[in-house]
């Protein structure tokens, strides 16, 4: 009988990760090292991406983690972090799309044509350009797990991050899109949908201007996400133990969105 800890195991599986040298990103490729997996760091700075792996390797005890530094927005920079993958750790099993922007925030009405294309360049595009690159790996094999980072934005409105709002739920539909056409190569896609987590990235929306801690009154749970737990939640979907989940919207936001 397979035991519980079979089932969350990733050992031997390589997984890409992309905006994965600080936050929520660094949060799930960190949990996907801790079961085993070999995990390239990918963002836009490499000293930052060699750094973290440095830190998730002395972690885990063992070499689990290398860095390539990628800026999601080019192509070509993309296909070179798939080719760069392919020579140092092999075919990829696991690909964790978690890079995105947020260059704007304020009403829908005053957000610059420039911004709009970069919300939606680096936040769709990017991750089906991405997508793309890998897939052919796990049509090989007959299996692969694909993991989008959406956002509990995309399931409801707001004033001040209508075009991040707007490219989370792109992506929800890039994700069944995805799940339907692969799913007959035993190719899993989801999208893991976080709220409010304690992050550099979010800062703005946790904190005020002097650095404090904003009330968390409208999370259920009454308080922020602490990007740590991710870990266990990211390695549920890529591991045998979610083998029977995809084209799903996986939310962990504290209750703000089914509760409230």
């Amino acid at each position: 009988m397979t035991s519980l800890v079979d089932l969350f195991d990733l050992t031997g599986k390589v997984a890409l990760t992309t905006g994965s040298s600080i936050g929520m990103g660094r949060a799930v490729a960190e949990g996907l090292a801790i079961a085993g997996a070999k995990v390239v760091i990918s963002s836009r700075k490499g000293d930052v991406c060699e750094q973290t792996a440095d830190e998730i390797n002395a972690l885990c005890g063992e070499q689990r983690a290398i860095g390539i530094a990628c800026n999601i927005g080019y192509k070509e920079q993309l296909q070179s972090l798939v080719d760069q993958t392919h020579e140092r750790l092999g075919q990829i099993d696991i690909l964790v799309n978690n890079a995105g922007v947020n260059p704007y925030h304020g009403p829908s009405k005053d957000i610059p044509d420039s911004a709009f294309d970069k919300t939606m360049e680096s936040n769709v595009r990017s991750n089906h350009w991405l997508c793309h690159m890998v897939l052919p790996d796990m049509v090989g094999k007959k299996d692969g797990v694909i993991i989008i980072t959406s956002s509990n934005g995309a399931f409801s409105a707001s004033k001040e991050l209508g075009a991040y709002a707007i490219s989370k739920a792109a992506d929800l539909a890039l994700v069944r899109n995805l799940a339907a056409e692969y799913g007959p190569h035993n190719i899993r896609v989801n999208a893991l949908c976080p709220g409010l987590f304690k992050t550099k990235f979010a800062q703005v929306l946790w904190s005020d201007e002097e650095g404090n801690e904003k009330p968390a009154d409208y999370v259920t749970l009454r308080r922020f996400g602490d990007p740590l737990e991710l870990r266990g939640v990211g390695v549920f979907l890529a591991s045998p133990a979610g083998s029977y989940m995809t084209g799903q919207a996986l939310i962990v936001d504290g209750g703000q969105v089914m509760v409230r």
